[in-house]
């Protein structure tokens, strides 16, 4: 990379820790990582005119080009113009510039220069090509101008600390790779979808400059397309120079780890020997391999790094270092793998005994739970696979077009299924294949139209598979389209001629598309039909939430019959993570995590949202349905900052993708957020564009996505009470006419606010006293009940009444473990609690600040107290400095004189 490229790579959008305030930094990392960008703004803040130096390859054999650099720039000082003349002198001379006198007169004129300079900050940018001669003088130089900030970015190694040319206290920093939202806001110009950046995000490791050049060659080399062997020759180029930063062993290493699936140091200790430790650390230390990965394994910086190095062997060189691998390995699976690509693929005898062991392995790799490795040994059985084995050829690439769906695994979903489409013609095969690639291409699916028109040529006649591309086009209008009237009436044709082939199976995934759709439109048939299909006989290949039993859970979770919906879900889960149903997997973890935060359960909530946004992210699936579920659970069991943050991720990726399903979802969850942080202006935006798609996509059943209370409370808060009313009036009598008596407390609680809002604080206190009692299943409900029903009796001057109020919701949002819910609670109870009090009355320690004040006293530490209460860090901070505070103390030994130290578990909440 040249000076050029580098200084036009956006870097990270604040400067790397432990280079702010530094007087001599010296910024480190690989080709393209931003070292040039963030020496600019390094340079910036510390408030100097900014002089740079930026040598070139060319520079660095020639001596004393940099000290030349320097004069120039410096020119209209006198001793700046004299060392320029000096360097002139010195290249005559037979000796120079090494010889004594020249080696000091350059020294004595260069510290005269830094000396004389007016006050600035001296950057030297690709200071690995700095001279030698240069470097030497310099450095003497600027020992004697300990004032001079300077900058230096280098591509090299870590420099050795103390002993740096600019300075022996000069700060070293390694410039990090971009995160992935950094990395979205660099490349928003290119109009990406979230799929599209997350790509370019894992195959660039965050490096900006290759991240750009993945994103300047098109779609087509940043998302899993159709040949990502190969990288566009600007990223070659890059990966290139990084590679040659480290040597041809360590060259050769990397390519043999990136030859295999999964690497770890054992297997490379066996190739390379005793060598292979250090060759690691010299890789690591380039910055090509990420270090500290669990149980040994070997992982690229950047997933591109593995394919550039595979990319170069010629094929002979790969079969041999295939051969080499499959002797080393010491997993079953994996020797077999190298040993099928070792072999040569054009030899006809060696062809079914190569498929019959890829298509072994990919049997024991399906079992083990290895679906990637299983969708690339599927994959490799059928091109191996001689083609007068017609059938068994068929079998074995539909095996890994289904293979490579459950795992998202676009690229290899289309090249088993070109296999199907170019050597069958029975239709039901083709069908099947056209099926599993649409479902491998979920949302991302660019060519949609073209893929079920063919699906329905192939099925002319045949009222079974046309049953089938029927189910997935309603699964399309539904998402897509936001169409569910449209969708409803393709599931109920789907589910007719199934049922006309006697195909039970399509007709039960048909019924339960019905059913869904049913529920949304407010149907009253949603149960009968969803029975129906409860009746029928489960079918293989199908995804665990395409299920009736998956709807089912859903349905009781929509009518908060929460233990039914966690003992149907839990059996969906295994049964998903058995199969690898990665998107089945998703939606069942999602419908769990949505379970126990409505329980009060938000250990559990959180641990399944977080594992269903690890396996969406992993997977690169669509963010919008994990991020509005990470949303939901954050946002009552931890952060509300980091919620919103998920929200707004989800509202954006399902922007993009045209997924409108999970677009109101998203926003409703942004406008809940706001709503409860105080902020209903805001809110009322995002509310109100939930309320425009909900009507768009026809949605009456309130109980589905309930963000008509939040809306309504927004619409309070602003004033607009008129419209409130209305809107109650309207949700309420819609979900009595539908019996969802579970949503009526969230709207009473949004009716008390309103009568509140107009002065009848006493109808509103015991409205929301009626709906606290009818809540006692929902416990964080019940919480934000009663915390509304504090609010409205402080603003009746009921000030004892509101302490009690918001002291129960502190204790119930504690119990629970709802830090976000527990810290808003807290602060309007520390509210209460310091409004004049009557004289010599003494304060008063609610019941969570009570057993925090007896665990501290007794001697436990922040992170003892706040595992023992289940709550956050943080929290025991804050309501540590509310005892002190109320308690008129400064110290922990002043609190253990007041307060009787408490047994450390005797108070901690049951899970």
């Amino acid at each position: 990379m040249n000076a050029l490229q580098e200084t036009s790579t956006a870097g990270p959008s604040t400067l790397p820790e432990g280079a702010r305030g530094a007087h001599r930094v010296v910024l480190f990392g690989p080709p393209g990582i931003g070292k040039t960008t963030a020496a600019a703004r390094l340079g910036r803040q510390l408030g100097l005119p900014v002089h740079r130096l930026a040598p070139g390859p060319q520079d660095a054999r020639i001596p004393c080009a940099g000290l030349l650099e320097l004069a120039l720039a410096l020119q209209p000082l006198p001793a700046a113009r004299e060392l320029a003349e000096a360097l002139d002198g010195a290249a005559g001379e037979p000796d120079s510039p090494d010889g004594a006198g020249t080696a000091l007169r350059l020294r004595r004129l260069t510290a005269a220069v830094l000396r004389d300079a007016p006050p600035l900050t001296l950057v030297v940018d690709n200071a690995q090509w700095l001279d030698a001669a240069s470097t030497a003088v310099l450095g003497w130089a600027l020992r004697l101008a300990p004032a001079l900030p300077v900058v230096v970015a280098e591509r090299a190694r870590r420099p050795e600390a103390g002993g740096h040319w600019c300075g022996e206290d000069a700060a070293t920093v390694r410039v990090p790779p971009l995160t992935a939202p950094q990395l979205a806001t660099l490349l928003a110009p290119y109009r990406l979808t979230p799929r599209e950046v997350e790509r370019i995000h894992l195959r660039s490791g965050g490096n900006p400059a290759l991240a750009l050049a993945l994103a300047d060659a098109g779609p087509s080399a940043s998302r899993p397309g159709e040949d990502e062997a190969a990288l566009p020759p600007p990223a070659r180029r890059l990966v290139g120079e990084w590679l040659h930063e480290v040597s041809a062993p360590v060259r050769e290493l990397l390519t043999l780890a990136a030859l295999d699936d999964r690497p770890d140091l054992a297997l490379l200790g066996r190739l390379a020997g005793p060598a292979a430790e250090q060759l690691l650390v010299e890789a690591e230390a380039a910055g090509l391999l990420d270090p500290g990965q669990p149980d040994g394994r070997v992982r690229f910086a950047a997933s591109a790094i593995g394919t550039e190095l595979a990319a170069r062997l010629p094929d002979s060189t790969r079969r041999l270092l295939h051969a080499r691998l499959a002797d080393a390995g010491h997993d079953a699976v994996r020797r077999d793998r190298h040993a099928v690509l070792a072999a040569d693929p054009a030899d006809p005898g060696a062809a079914r005994q190569l498929a019959s062991t890829a298509t072994r392995a990919a049997g024991r790799a399906r079992l083990r739970g290895e679906h990637p490795l299983a969708a690339e040994l599927s994959l490799l059985a059928a091109e191996r696979t001689p083609r007068e084995d017609a059938e068994l050829l068929t079998e074995r690439a539909l095996t890994a077009v289904r293979d490579a769906a459950r795992c998202g695994d676009l690229p290899r979903s289309r090249s088993a299924a070109r296999l199907v489409l170019g050597h069958d013609s029975r239709p039901a095969p083709r069908v099947d294949a056209l099926l599993a690639l649409i479902d491998a291409s979920g949302q991302h699916l660019h060519s949609a139209d073209e893929l079920f028109a063919d699906a329905v040529h192939e099925a002319a006649g045949q009222p079974d598979l046309t049953a089938r591309i029927l189910v997935r086009q309603a699964i399309w209008a539904n998402v897509n389209d936001g169409d569910p009237q449209r969708a409803c009436a393709l599931a109920a044709r789907a589910a007719g001629l199934a049922r006309s082939a006697g195909d039970t199976v399509s007709t039960a995934m048909a019924l339960t598309m019905q059913a869904r759709l049913q529920r949304i439109l407010g149907r009253p048939e949603a149960e009968a039909t969803l029975g129906r299909a409860l009746s029928l006989p489960r079918g293989t290949h199908i995804p665990v939430n395409a299920t009736p039993e998956h709807l089912a859970a859903r349905h009781a979770l929509f009518d908060d019959r929460l233990d039914d919906a966690r003992t149907a879900l839990l059996p969906l889960l295994v049964e998903a993570e058995r199969t690898g149903d990665a998107e089945g997997t998703v939606d069942v973890l999602r419908g769990l995590a949505e379970v126990e935060v409505r329980a009060g359960r938000c250990t559990r909530a959180v641990d399944c949202a977080r594992r269903a946004q690890e396996l969406t992210d992993r997977a690169a699936m669509p963010p919008g349905p994990a991020c509005y579920t990470s949303a939901l659970v954050a946002g009552a069991a931890t952060c509300t900052d980091s919620a919103l943050a998920q929200a707004r991720r989800g509202v954006d990726a399902s922007r993009q993708g045209g997924n409108r399903v999970f677009l109101s979802r998203n926003l409703s969850a942004v406008g809940h957020l706001l709503l409860v942080t105080g902020h209903p202006k805001e809110a009322l935006e995002a509310l109100e564009e939930v309320r425009a798609l909900e009507r768009l996509q026809q949605v009456r059943d309130p109980s589905v996505l309930r963000w008509h209370a939040d809306l309504a409370e927004a619409l309070v808060a602003v004033g607009r009470l008129g419209e409130a009313d209305d809107l109650l009036a309207e949700t309420s009598r819609a979900a009595t006419e539908l019996g969802r008596s579970s949503v009526l407390p969230a709207l009473e609680r949004s009716r008390a606010l309103l009568e509140a809002a107009r002065g009848d604080y006493d109808t509103a206190a015991r409205r929301l006293t009626d709906a606290a009692d009818r809540l006692h299943l929902l416990p964080l409900e019940r919480g934000r009940t009663l915390l509304a029903l504090s609010h409205t009796e402080r603003r009746g001057r009921r000030r004892a009444s509101a302490r009690a109020a918001a002291r129960s919701a502190v204790d119930l949002f504690t119990a629970h473990g709802a830090h976000a819910w527990t810290d808003a609670a807290t602060g309007t109870l520390h509210r209460l609690d310091h409004a004049p009090a009557a004289i010599g009355t003494p304060p008063r320690l609610t019941g969570a600040e009570q057993r925090c004040a007896e665990l501290a006293a007794g001697g436990a530490s922040n992170r003892d107290i706040a595992a023992t209460l289940n709550v956050s860090v943080k929290t025991v901070e804050a309501t540590l400095t509310r005892i002190y505070r109320k308690l008129g103390l400064q110290s922990r030994v002043q609190l253990a004189r007041t307060v009787a130290p408490g047994r450390a578990r005797a108070d901690r909440p049951a899970p």
